[in-house]
């Protein structure tokens, strides 16, 4: 059997069972291998039954060395602690390494910058099709409006999600900041709103996060202007768009030059 072989991390959790089933069911693509933390209780349990797709043969292991040397791409939707490390072994391995992983700090990017030089990572705050061209939107709406329309951005997502503002919503931040020709900084997002602010910056980014139940994703970019408003919108149904998109982003980046990527490239989005 031919195809790219991919490994994945996190393979018990809700994305990585998600990935298993995305992986069994696509065309081209075999799971070699599935990663999880040390003490995980899933370990040494086959991959297959655990995602509820039936015995495949490949056990969970939190030994990463061996699978590496085996593979092609790894798909990881993690913790910035765990992203880093994998991402510098992909890079060893000169291997693809896809990155879902959300709540990177300035530090973890550096090094996937320096991992990317020998190796090809495709990082986005999001995996799926609807929300990538819903970027592409964003940023198109921001360069043709001017600073009379204001910029919100409302994200909900599930009660245990540990970060805020989402990947997601950041991702479509930086769309909008893009397509004012402005970064996405301190001075141009405001995250928080609390007590007596006086009146909205123009030009600012502004976020919104709610949390609660089991809410996959829901996000919302308002561009608020003088006696009229858009509003561009995506609903996430369930993690299989997020599964379908790295899966895609695994195939894809088999022969591209080393490099840090995003789903943009993969979708090719950049000319919207």
């Amino acid at each position: 059997m031919s195809g790219t072989r991919i490994i994945v991390i996190g393979s018990a959790g809700r994305m990585g069972r998600m990935l298993i089933e995305t992986i069994h069911e696509t065309e081209g693509a075999i799971l070699v291998g599935a990663i999880e933390r040390e003490a995980s209780p899933f370990l040494g349990k086959d991959s297959g039954l655990v995602a509820g797709i039936g015995e495949n043969g490949i056990p969970i292991t939190d030994d990463p060395l061996v699978l590496f040397a085996k593979a092609d791409a790894v798909i990881d939707f993690s913790t910035p602690a765990s992203t880093t490390h994998y991402a510098a072994l992909a890079a060893q391995a000169r291997i693809v390494h896809v990155i879902g992983t959300t709540g990177l700090a300035s530090e973890d990017i550096a090094k996937l910058d320096a991992a990317a030089r020998h190796a090809v990572i495709v990082r986005s705050g999001n995996m799926s099709l609807g929300v990538n061209l819903l970027a592409a939107l964003v940023k198109r709406v921001a360069q043709t409006l001017g600073e009379d329309f204001d910029i919100e951005i409302l994200e909900m997502h599930h009660r245990l999600k540990v970060d805020a503002p989402s990947g997601t919503a950041l991702l479509l931040g930086e769309a909008a900041a893009e397509g004012r020709g402005i970064p996405l900084d301190d001075a141009h997002s405001v995250r928080s709103r609390d007590g007596h602010t006086g009146p909205r910056d123009s030009g600012s980014i502004g976020f919104a996060t709610l949390r609660g139940g089991t809410v996959v994703g829901e996000h919302s970019v308002i561009f608020a202007g003088p006696s009229e408003r858009i509003t561009l919108s995506h609903s996430a149904e369930n993690r299989g768009i997020f599964a379908r998109g790295a899966v895609r982003a695994a195939l894809w980046g088999q022969g591209k030059k080393p490099g840090l990527y995003s789903m943009m490239d993969v979708l090719n989005l950049g000319d919207i």
